[in-house]
């Protein structure tokens, strides 16, 4: 289902868990929890990451028009279960061209979020929510402020916190943050079977994290 873990917070590879300590082990971040990409994207690999998750598995549901889910992943091992999910989706950008967007929900301190958004993590920063917020999406049926990060020109990301959690959403180009002024639910998978959804070609941010890889 899954290649081998990595590190949510740099995509570096993992030192496994040995004798001596039950940890994933990253050469620049220490213990981690491991980070496994779907390796196909469909019911089955949503099943998958809904019994992997602690955490929840948000998706716009309904999907925008013309968009569809292009990946899952989750941060975790069966000792812990997921304490991050990622889902992947694309579809028509709000001023023209191709979107995509990731979805991220994760524990503090993961880091998983701050990776795909290119901030120092592993979490938003002091101050990211002491201005008026940016976005509002309906999150489980209650409205929820996201606050936009300074980021490069490539892609743009709103943070806010749902159910105690991050709650992350990077976007590329920067301009598909626009997406936001329609009218967005994030519903949790664990909670709804995935039958409203389309799926689509795997997302090349999903595993990357920054630019898609060249051709």
């Amino acid at each position: 289902m899954t290649a081998p873990p990595t590190c949510p917070r740099c995509a570096g590879p993992l030192r496994p868990p040995t004798l001596m300590s039950s940890d994933w082990c990253c050469g620049l971040h220490g213990a981690v929890h491991p980070y496994h990409v779907a390796h196909t994207v469909g019911p089955e690999a949503v099943e998958h990451v809904k019994r992997q998750a602690a955490v929840p598995l948000w998706t716009p549901l309904p999907l925008l028009p013309g968009w569809m889910v292009t990946g899952v992943a989750h941060a975790g091992d069966e000792r812990t279960g997921g304490r991050a999910t990622a889902l992947a989706c694309a579809g028509p950008a709000p001023l023209g061209g191709v979107a995509d967007m990731v979805v991220v929900a994760e524990e503090p301190g993961v880091g998983l979020g701050a990776r795909y958004a290119g901030v120092p993590g592993p979490d938003p920063g002091a101050g990211f929510s002491s201005t008026s917020p940016d976005a509002k999406v309906r999150v489980a049926g209650h409205p929820t402020p996201l606050w936009s990060l300074p980021l490069d020109e490539d892609r743009c990301a709103y943070v806010g916190e749902a159910r105690a959690l991050w709650l992350w959403a990077v976007l590329w180009p920067a301009d598909a943050g626009y997406v936001f002024i329609e009218h967005v639910e994030l519903h949790d998978l664990r909670d709804d079977p995935p039958g409203e959804l389309v799926f689509g070609a795997p997302s090349p941010y999903l595993r990357q994290g920054s630019t898609p890889p060249p051709d």
